[in-house]
């Protein structure tokens, strides 16, 4: 098939150009924030004519703090549920559906990747088996991107999921509308842009119907500015890494090669082989002593060099990259001892006001997601006023949250609110919400052993 003309600005085309021009130019940001946080950074600078030598020290020097930056603001970000208008209960529906694509799990993923790199992408499509579940994707973000209308952070206006096809290495790629999908497939070029090409499915047309009427492709972004754009956790403080990592190479070549006491002899004729080559007269060992006959051999020593600057650079740094992302300093130092409860809350007080921030902009996401979702499952609720319930990001003692939970108890916090702040899941608490309304029903009939439990001396007592 030809390939595609000059696009009319607005087509499906023209936006399949754009989206995949701004695509490969996020690309490698993406790419190099992910290399961080696995620990593959650049090798720290050293002599080209060393390089090669000096391998193995390089490649040690590594140490891989940006990584517990991401993983200490990620692990504390954890979707409960979520909630419709004013119900105080999660909605059992929404729910359903996010459990029945592995949701649970997966936006674990999506969670860290958006902390890791800015953003991460989820994708809902109606599923022809069965209309009440749609089918709900996570995505990659060097794979997805989404455009907004002019002058607003939330309406899209098209959204783009391009890949490379595993069997044939060609280029595939789809383009979201609200008035339909646009599938597009180019041969991988050696140079230059691909070439599109409308791409078939048997059985579709194209283009592919949207039923949703949006884009269906959401954007999950992490600390967004005023113009939109979301920030990664680590990205203002890849230098300080780097920094670390130079300054652990300059203390690995010191340990290599002056950590040691090294030993001079003045005066001292170094014995030679049938040769004429030199051969070194001692051997160093603890068991090995230095027996110099000439009475004018004077023997001098160099002091080893002293490790603890580079130790103090380091850990000054690594308290950099603990105060410009708030994340605890006993985290990324490993010092912690004899602290009691309050210190180690303060500790982590910025760290806490960080996430609960960043859940404001995640939640925005994915609220979006389960709109779309149980609108293509046919309910008809106002989705407008869906909320993520988020499990609380402090750590606490269960002494601690117990003592709290009874004293809000007494000011009339329902039971089930309570509930979701020990940290119950949603199916938790509706097991225990049917538990308590069976006792309730046993008691109404006069079966006082579902309240206080069985007498003492009782047949239904259980024996030890």
């Amino acid at each position: 098939m030809a390939a595609l003309a000059r696009p009319e600005r607005g087509s499906a085309e023209w936006w399949l150009a754009e989206l995949w021009q701004r695509l490969k130019a996020r690309e490698r940001g993406v790419e190099q924030l992910r290399e961080y946080y696995s620990g593959n950074h650049p090798l720290p600078m050293v002599p080209e004519k060393a390089r090669a030598a000096f391998q193995r020290l390089l490649r040690q020097s590594r140490s891989n703090y940006v990584g517990l930056v991401v993983d200490s603001t990620a692990e504390r970000i954890q979707v409960d549920g979520f909630r419709l208008g004013d119900d105080e209960v999660g909605d059992e529906e929404a729910w359903r559906i996010w459990q029945a694509n592995r949701m649970d799990a997966a936006a674990d993923l999506l969670i860290a990747e958006a902390v890791k790199v800015g953003r991460a992408f989820a994708l809902v499509a109606p599923n022809p088996r069965d209309p009440a579940t749609p089918i709900v994707t996570a995505e990659d973000a060097t794979q997805a991107i989404v455009a907004y209308e002019p002058g607003g952070l939330f309406e899209r206006a098209a959204g783009l999921k391009a890949w490379t096809d595993e069997w044939t290495g060609d280029y595939m790629s789809t383009v979201y509308l609200p008035d339909g999908l646009y599938k597009f497939r180019a041969a991988k070029p050696t140079a230059g842009k691909p070439r599109w090409e409308r791409r078939s499915v048997d059985g579709e047309p194209w283009p592919a119907p949207n039923p949703l009427g949006v884009v269906p492709l959401v954007e999950i972004q992490n600390h967004p500015d005023l113009l939109g754009e979301p920030h990664s956790e680590i990205e203002d403080v890849l230098d300080v890494q780097d920094r670390i990592n130079k300054t652990l190479i300059d203390r690995l070549m010191a340990q290599e090669f002056a950590a040691f006491r090294q030993r001079l002899l003045i005066g001292y004729e170094v014995p030679t082989d049938d040769n004429g080559q030199p051969i070194e007269p001692f051997q160093s060992a603890v068991d090995r002593l230095w027996i110099v006959e000439d009475e004018n051999v004077k023997v001098h020593e160099f002091q080893a060099t002293d490790l603890s600057p580079y130790l103090k650079a380091v850990e000054a740094d690594v308290q950099h990259i603990a105060a410009r992302t708030r994340t605890p300093a006993q985290y990324l130092l490993g010092q912690l001892s004899n602290v009691n409860g309050e210190t180690l809350k303060a500790t982590e007080s910025g760290l806490v006001a960080k996430v609960r921030q960043r859940c404001r902009p995640l939640g925005e996401g994915l609220e979006d997601v389960v709109r779309l979702y149980l609108q293509a499952a046919g309910d008809d609720r106002d989705l407008e006023k869906i909320e993520v319930i988020w499990h609380n990001p402090e750590f606490r003692t269960e002494g601690e949250l117990v003592d709290a939970l009874v004293k809000m108890s007494t000011l009339g916090v329902p039971l089930r609110a309570l509930w979701e702040r020990w940290g119950a899941s949603q199916t938790e608490i509706r097991q225990w919400e049917a538990l308590q309304a069976q006792a309730a029903e046993r008691v109404m009939a006069g079966d006082m052993a579902a309240l206080y439990g069985p007498k003492p001396g009782s047949g239904d007592a259980v024996a030890e």
